[in-house]
């Protein structure tokens, strides 16, 4: 699929594994009341969102326990788990499985579906790290890897670097009004079937104050928030994971899917400065 094709799909193939989740996922990180987030999550799962987002340096880990409560309350195949792990831990194969498993404890589970390298550790090589990081996915502690916050040049070096896994992942920072990863990085991940997870997608919540969001989201009929999502999983590849902390939030978004903008808008929003 090329970068100008429209995805009308709300589900989204992770990598090339065949295996999709839903286009909108949920993050963890900040969150402020576990008790009403844990009723928003639990509606937006029965409402056909599958895939949660959470890491080990969340609260310090309470935001996996938080996720191991949620799996633990629908049940572990309705949910499809990434966690991250810190860079620090990538200097040796035994500290990444240390960590590893104290983050698979945390969520209750034997195994997780992603796991991601949070973002690259600076004193050693791409290489090194990424096969160090391998030993999660070669010891069953996770389903599939990828990475975060990897340049396309890092990308690139991971790609090169894994022996028995594959990539799948690359989560970065990716929004309407954040759309650097358009030039290079997006168009290298649709080409190699790379699955882009866009973080802050929203930029918490001041989206909703630009105008052209606004007179778009009249002409839809959705809230500027719905324009922003929508444009970012009519890109192929890319899956949107905004955070909820209620059920009025989940709805929000769960009304940017079902429905895509027109590749004019999207054409138009792609050229616009938003700020």
């Amino acid at each position: 699929m090329s970068l100008l094709e429209i995805d009308h799909s709300d589900r989204k193939e992770v990598g090339i594994t065949g295996e999709r989740v839903s286009a909108i996922g949920l993050g963890t990180w900040a969150i402020r009341d576990y008790g009403k987030c844990l009723e928003a999550y639990l509606y937006a799962i029965e409402s056909g969102v599958d895939n949660i987002d959470t890491a080990e340096m969340y609260h310090n880990g309470r935001a996996e326990e938080f996720v191991g409560e949620l799996v633990k309350r629908v049940g572990r195949q309705r949910v499809f788990i990434t966690t991250k792990i810190l860079p620090e831990r990538l200097v040796s194969r035994e500290e990444v499985l240390k960590a590893a498993r104290s983050s698979v404890k945390r969520l209750g589970v034997s195994t997780v579906d992603l796991m991601l390298i949070h973002w690259p550790n600076k004193s050693i090589s791409i290489g090194r790290q990424v096969r160090n990081f391998e030993s999660v996915y070669l010891e069953g502690l996770a389903r599939y890897i990828g990475v975060s916050n990897f340049s396309l040049n890092e990308l690139e070096e991971a790609v090169t670097a894994v022996r028995k896994a594959d990539i799948v992942v690359n989560q970065v920072h990716y929004s309407i009004i954040h759309r650097d990863i358009e030039r290079d990085l997006l168009p290298y991940a649709v080409l190699k079937g790379i699955t882009i997870q866009a973080y802050t997608p929203i930029e918490r919540g001041a989206v909703k104050d630009l105008e052209a969001l606004k007179q778009l989201g009249f002409k839809y009929g959705k809230t500027p928030i719905q324009i922003a999502l929508n444009y970012l999983i009519s890109r192929p590849r890319v899956i949107a994971i905004p955070k909820a902390e209620s059920k009025k939030h989940v709805e929000e978004l769960l009304g940017s899917m079902g429905w895509r903008l027109s590749s004019s808008d999207l054409m138009l929003l792609s050229k616009a400065t938003l700020t």
